[in-house]
C-alpha cells in the first residue's frame, strides 16, 4: 500500500512540475520579445491561426514561455460560432495545436 501511495506522489509531483514551467508572459515582456525579433509579430502569429479558419475572429490571445518555448495561444471564433483554441510556435509562426474548444 505504501509503494502505491509513494508512485501516486511521484506522479501527482511529476505533472505539477511540468504545469509549472509554463509561464505566461505579460504584454511588456511580449513586446520585447517582438522588439528584439525573438518572435514574429502578432500580427503575422494571429495571421497564423487565421489561416486554419479563414473567416473567423481572434479573441483572447497569450503568450507563454514553455520549457524555453515560446508559444502563442489564440482563440477563435469562426463564422458558424465555433470557438477554437490554437497554438502556434511563436518563433517559427507554425501550428502546432488546432483544436474545437469544449
Amino acid at each position: 500500500m505504501k509503494s502505491l501511495t509513494a508512485m501516486i506522489a511521484i506522479a501527482t509531483l511529476s505533472l505539477t512540475a511540468g504545469l509549472a514551467n509554463a509561464k505566461d508572459l505579460g504584454p511588456d515582456q511580449a513586446l520585447k520579445l517582438r522588439d528584439a525579433g525573438t518572435i514574429l509579430s502578432f500580427e503575422k502569429l494571429n495571421a497564423a491561426a487565421l489561416a486554419k479558419h479563414p473567416g473567423a475572429t481572434v479573441g483572447d490571445t497569450e503568450l507563454e514561455e514553455n520549457y524555453g518555448k515560446y508559444m502563442y495561444q489564440v482563440e477563435l471564433r469562426d463564422q458558424q460560432g465555433v470557438e477554437w483554441d490554437v497554438e502556434v510556435d511563436a518563433v517559427t509562426g507554425v501550428v502546432v495545436k488546432d483544436h474545437q474548444d469544449h
